[in-house]
């Protein structure tokens, strides 16, 4: 059975609505978020730069990218188990370490891209 609620266009103007919200809310409430941002703004322009051919251009952003969806999923998921409960529950740290864990490695792949790319 679906979900009750527009469709077509109309959803889609919603959905993009509540996507730039979710980054107001980031920005405004993650200091992080705001740190890979900034990593982004310098990176993409450098990347371009830097790369020799659209290809490593293309590898040497998609791990930017990917660095701030991670940072926005470990986001969702903090706020959520907050929402939950602010005592001490083991579940909920781990859920909290798993997305650091996100985030920690999509920054060692951006670091070895880039590494591969402009040393070796």
């Amino acid at each position: 059975m679906a979900k009750p609620g527009k469709t077509g266009i109309a959803r889609i103007i919603d959905a993009t609505g509540y996507s730039f919200k979710g980054f107001r809310a980031a920005w405004k409430n993650e200091a992080a978020f705001r740190q890979e941002i900034m990593l982004a703004v310098v990176g993409i322009p450098l990347a371009f730069y830097l790369a020799q051919n659209k290809y490593e251009f293309l590898w040497m952003i998609l791990p930017l990218f990917l660095v701030v969806a991670a940072e926005l999923t470990n986001s969702a998921i903090e706020a959520a188990v907050d929402r939950i409960s602010d005592e001490h529950h083991e579940l909920s740290g781990r859920a909290k370490d798993i997305g650091s864990a996100l985030v920690f490695v999509c920054l060692v792949l951006l670091v070895a891209v880039w590494t591969v790319i402009l040393v070796m």
